[in-house]
């Protein structure tokens, strides 16, 4: 039977050499943390101050804080003599399979972080884009939603949004409002520029500058066409539109002015 030799010398040279380890791994783990929330707050801090979206301030923060305190660990556990070559190695391939599996979710985050970043529009703001057309309701990581006219919500994820084109009604502090009525051929055009004129005035929407521009458009089959444009602020646009084609109607009847409307003369030529 062999006698068990035990060294005291070795198990103290194991102790001073894993226990230095130790402590530089326990002093990197605590100095990294400390560093990453510093790291942390001043990201905050500037996101703030750059006034960008809460939701993308939260989330740009989250992933910093993760990335610093993974490279953190990673490097505390080599410090005590952890293989990482092959750990990283699994990291890098799980990593690569869950972006395959979430591409079109991952275009999604990328044309959201996009949209906060750029902010080609904002809440509030009434947007035309993919078909559809609403007042944003709200913009998250992912998707944007959009409320309709008739009290609709239309979600739209952010990938196509942030790369697809889009008309943003709301951008401007101003919009034209256009419009076309038509008179009869036997009516007086100077009488239907002053009785517009009058209605424009009428309406202290309109916006004095840029001035009004009427102009004869064209001379169509059944009557003689003026376009109409002004200027209002863009939260007016729909009641001064409104407002005036009504005016328009009541106004043109009393001041003598036809409103035509397409008509076909069919002549019969009898024989005997």
């Amino acid at each position: 039977m062999e006698n068990f030799t035990f060294d005291t010398s070795t198990l103290v040279d194991l102790g001073i050499n894993y226990g230095v380890k130790l402590v530089q791994a326990v002093l990197v783990l605590v100095i990294g943390l400390w560093i990453t929330s510093l790291v942390s707050k001043l990201i905050k801090t500037v996101l703030t101050k750059s006034q960008i979206e809460d939701s993308l301030n939260s989330f740009i923060r989250s992933l910093v804080s993760i990335l610093l305190k993974v490279m953190v660990y990673i490097t505390a556990l080599g410090m005590l003599g952890v293989e990482m070559t092959s750990f990283i190695a699994i990291l890098g391939a799980a990593g690569l399979a869950v972006g395959m599996a979430l591409s079109g979710t991952l275009q999604n985050f990328a044309g959201g972080v996009m949209i906060l970043l750029f902010k080609p529009f904002k809440v509030g703001d009434f947007i035309e884009a993919q078909g559809y057309s609403g007042s944003v309701q709200g913009i998250q990581i992912f998707v944007t939603s959009l409320n309709t006219p008739d009290n609709k919500t239309i979600i739209i994820p952010n990938g196509p949004l942030s790369t697809g084109s889009l008309i943003n009604y709301s951008a401007e502090e101003t919009r034209r409002v256009d419009w076309t009525f038509g008179i009869g051929y036997g009516d007086d055009i100077d009488k239907a520029y002053q009785v517009l004129r009058q209605l424009i005035d009428a309406d202290e929407r309109i916006l004095k500058d840029p001035e009004p521009f009427m102009a004869l458009s064209e001379l169509a089959d059944s009557s003689v066409n003026i376009v109409v444009r002004v200027w209002v602020k863009s939260a007016d646009y729909w009641g001064v539109f409104f407002k005036m084609n009504e005016e328009v109607y009541k106004t043109f009847d009393k001041k003598g002015l036809s409103i035509p409307f397409p008509q076909t003369e069919l002549w019969i030529n009898r024989q005997e």
